[in-house]
């Protein structure tokens, strides 16, 4: 099978829903499990942008490994490995974003009771790192062009 064409509108708009969500987050500021606790339309939204950004992150990252025509990831953390590999993102963001999977797989499929506090820890870190990577991506397509 012929490698795929990067389809970049498809790269775009899921930055642009992940740059969406990044805001959010950082508008949340610093939260506390006491407040997601407290706060269900706090915490639902929380716990939705934090799965999103991964779910989102994950599309980007197979569709560019595809179009590389690296071994497609088989879950979404081998996802970030591929994308650095691809030269996406860096070895060390895709270290850094690893976890994020961790705690999205927790929140979709609550294979444990979720921890609040490890969840509000996670908005500042998810943040940041959403961010960087967003801004490797755009880094990435400006090369292309």
């Amino acid at each position: 099978m012929p490698p795929r064409d990067l389809d970049d509108q498809v790269v775009v708009r899921r930055l642009t829903a992940i740059r969406e969500l990044v805001d959010l987050l950082a508008r949340q500021g610093e939260v506390s499990g006491a407040q997601l606790r407290d706060d269900l339309v706090l915490r639902l939204a929380v716990e939705r942008a934090l799965s999103q950004l991964v779910d989102l992150a994950s599309d980007v990252n197979s569709h560019v490994v595809a179009v590389a025509g690296i071994a497609e990831p088989t879950d979404y953390r081998a996802s970030f490995n591929q994308a650095a590999r691809a030269g996406l993102i860096t070895d060390e963001l895709a270290r850094r974003l690893g976890p994020s999977v961790g705690l999205r797989n927790i929140l979709i499929h609550e294979y444990v009771q979720v921890d609040l506090d490890l969840v509000a820890s996670a908005v500042p870190l998810a943040a940041s790192q959403f961010d960087a990577y967003v801004a490797q991506v755009k880094t990435w397509l400006q090369a292309r062009a």
